[in-house]
């Protein structure tokens, strides 16, 4: 049984730079950490935590256990450097599917 996305369909690398809150000269983060991922760049409209419609650019799909909470920095492997709207974690345990997170960027 398939418990994780398996690495081999991770064909994408990822840099990604977690939002660690506020500070006095603006948004603060932690640093960079490179993740093997699976990066869509497709225009979809989403929503947003705070209930906002907002488009995405990207999805990313990664092994589960990424940190990369709302507003992260994320470059995609063709360096744009996009934001993060939404990531969530997507377990199914006793079915056949991988654990995965997905993330949805600007």
């Amino acid at each position: 049984m398939v418990t994780r996305v398996p690495p081999s369909l991770l064909r994408h690398r990822i840099g990604v730079e977690p939002y660690l809150g506020d500070g006095a000269y603006g948004p603060t983060y932690g640093p960079r950490v490179e993740h093997p991922a699976l990066v869509g760049e497709a225009v979809r409209m989403v929503r947003a935590p705070d209930g906002r419609t907002v488009a995405s650019s990207a999805q990313i799909i990664a092994a589960p256990g990424l940190t990369c909470p709302p507003g992260s920095r994320v470059t995609l492997p063709g360096g744009r450097i996009t934001t993060v709207i939404s990531a969530a974690s997507h377990t199914a345990p006793g079915l056949p599917v991988p654990a995965s997170t997905e993330v949805v960027c600007e």
